[in-house]
């Protein structure tokens, strides 16, 4: 995946259930509510290189999981092959409804 943001969002979005509450909440503030190392330390009591350390290891425990599982993988190639699919029925005149039936199957 080219958009190191994405796929953060993407192995927390599959995998962040998976770790502690720790390793959740502060890699959450980090990327989703988009706080600062600073502002994450100050409010959660510990250093700025704590904060650093824990949303190191989220992210490489989910990365570690990402690798022995492949369900990002599996996923973005799905809705790969489903584009692929609605570009050739779109190409042949495909009723609208049937096309908008397998853009609902990437959700």
């Amino acid at each position: 995946m080219e958009n190191s943001a994405v796929m953060r969002s993407m192995l927390f979005d599959f995998y962040g259930e998976l770790l502690t509450d720790k390793q959740r909440e502060y890699f959450d503030l980090r990327y989703n509510e988009d706080l600062s190392l600073g502002e994450i330390a100050e409010q959660c009591g510990i250093s700025r290189q704590g904060v650093w350390d824990i949303i190191r290891r989220a992210e490489a425990a989910m990365t570690e999981i990402e690798e022995k599982t492949g369900l990002i993988k599996r996923f973005l190639e799905r809705n790969a092959q489903i584009d692929e699919i609605i570009r050739e029925l779109r190409d042949k005149g495909t009723e609208p409804g049937i096309l908008k039936q397998l853009e609902e199957l990437k959700i």
